[in-house]
């Protein structure tokens, strides 16, 4: 329903431009309904990921879930990745960060922080079955790292002394099998989350390297929220003198050591690491992501047809300001990548306008803008396509422009657009695989959160590039049929 009612919003803003409208309520009602978006990376366990269960749990969750608790608050999550989720704090998309952050001078510049709720470290891993086990023998070597991280940073610190070079992925799951893969010699990572990977079976081994850059994890909050941060604080207090924060921690640590972390990883893994056993127990959350692709491609492609056939049509006006709209408007939008107008529409227009837009809201006017820009072309082309001289034909026996269009020109042009339409359909589905970067839980984001679990990559990507193919392949006959249909 919320997905629903995020669409209606749009509709709302865009007409009567109060999408972001609060409404004023009794003091003592708002107090007590006060409810904060903290957004997090799910692929970032212990602290953040998803169970066997396909249910999000982890130091952090649990954390920020008591400390609401203790001081009457509520908290909706937000999974994204890290990166994203510092740039969505930054446009003011959410109340806070909780995802493993380090507290740095640089962060504190921008963002206010929480007492530290836990003391981490950067450390060295490398492949199990390879020789390279020192800093030192990373020379003219290749070093893979995360995104706006703690081990990104002291990796770039540290590239000029021992002679290495750095790749930069946006999910842990490709730092490690960049390393696996033998693509880079070497990763660095947050000692607990390093500990708790190798302990789910990942084929690396920790290099012979002290902690690193001893750095405390704190919740970000924007400047602009003090209240939060005393909330925080003052919860946290709570937490640690009742007790519950040393069995949050020794919940999925134990007592930190790399035997004890095997030991409570296994109690959250998947019970099987077979294909198919994979496939079972991680089908509903498949479908779940599914579910929310075809939700984004439906939506998407019937607003984008809407607005292509407005442009398009738009493009054949016999007006040059009309054609020259038209023009560049598919321009524009044809020629952005798909990733940077996402972010530009998610992240970058709210810290303009000072609105939140939701991320399913921000998916689909990405999908309108970008598809409706392709459709918009292949309209005006179809309509092009018609001989000229069909115009002239019904002008000269008295029709009017618009008349002599609607009923000579497009159901001539109809016949070429409509297998377009359902290619363009079959486009859209694929490209809402790029909007896992705002964090929507589509089929691809569900891939990411459950590889962060039991780092078994190749099978997950295995069963999700198998539902792509399978519904692709069902468009394509589709497509085929009414093609057929069309020029019978």
């Amino acid at each position: 329903m919320r997905r629903h009612w995020g669409i209606i919003g749009l509709v709302v803003a865009l007409g009567l431009g109060i999408f972001s409208g609060q409404v004023a309520k009794p003091e003592r009602v708002q107090a007590a309904e006060k409810t904060y978006t903290i957004a997090m990376d799910t692929t970032f366990p212990p602290f953040e990921f998803a169970d066997k269960n396909n249910k999000r749990v982890g130091i952090d969750i649990d954390l920020i879930r008591a400390i609401a608790k203790a001081e009457g608050f509520k908290v909706q999550l937000k999974a994204t990745s890290f990166n994203g989720a510092v740039q969505e704090l930054q446009a003011n998309q959410v109340d806070g960060v909780m995802a493993g952050m380090s507290i740095t001078p640089e962060r504190k510049k921008v963002f206010a922080f929480s007492d530290p709720y836990y003391q981490s470290g950067v450390v060295m891993a490398v492949a199990k079955k390879g020789h390279i086990t020192k800093l030192s023998q990373l020379r003219g070597k290749r070093v893979a790292v995360k995104t706006g991280t703690a081990s990104a940073d002291y990796a770039n610190s540290s590239k000029k002394k021992y002679g290495f070079k750095t790749v930069t992925f946006d999910d842990s799951n490709n730092v490690y099998q960049d390393v696996i893969s033998g693509n880079s010699a070497a990763c660095f990572e947050d000692k607990p989350v390093m500990q708790y990977a190798i302990a789910t079976g990942l084929g690396l081994k920790l290099g012979n390297m002290k902690m690193a850059m001893a750095n405390d994890y704190g919740i970000a909050v924007s400047k602009s929220n003090p209240e939060l941060v005393k909330k925080i604080n003052a919860g946290l207090k709570k937490v640690r003198k009742s007790g519950e924060y040393t069995k949050i921690v020794e919940k999925y640590l134990g007592n930190g050591s790399q035997a004890d972390t095997d030991k409570k990883a296994k109690e959250t893994n998947d019970t099987s690491s077979t294909f198919m056993g994979l496939l079972k127990s991680n089908w509903g959350t498949l479908m779940s992501g599914l579910g929310e692709t075809i939700q984004l491609t439906v939506v998407g492609i019937l607003c984008a047809t809407i607005v292509g056939v407005l442009i398009g049509l738009l493009g054949v006006v016999p007006n040059k300001i009309a054609q020259g709209t038209a023009t560049t408007f598919i321009y524009i939008f044809r020629g952005l990548p798909l990733m940077v107008l996402a972010l530009f529409i998610y992240t970058g227009v709210p810290m303009v306008i000072g609105t939140k837009i939701p991320a399913f809201v921000a998916g689909i006017v990405t999908l309108t803008l970008n598809e409706g820009a392709y459709t918009a072309a292949f309209v005006k082309g179809g309509i092009n396509s018609v001989d000229v001289g069909q115009m002239e034909a019904a002008r000269s026996l008295g029709l009017p422009w618009g008349k002599a269009m609607r009923r000579v020109i497009l159901p001539q042009g109809l016949r070429i657009m409509v297998p377009s339409f359902i290619n363009q359909f079959i486009i859209t589905l694929k490209d809402t695989s790029i909007l896992s970067i705002l964090g929507l839980m589509e089929l691809t984001q569900t891939g990411k959160i459950i590889i962060a679990r039991n780092m078994e990559g190749f099978k997950i990507w295995t069963m999700v590039a198998l539902i792509y193919l399978i519904i692709i392949t069902l468009l394509t006959w589709l497509s085929n049929w009414v093609q057929r249909r069309v020029h019978a």
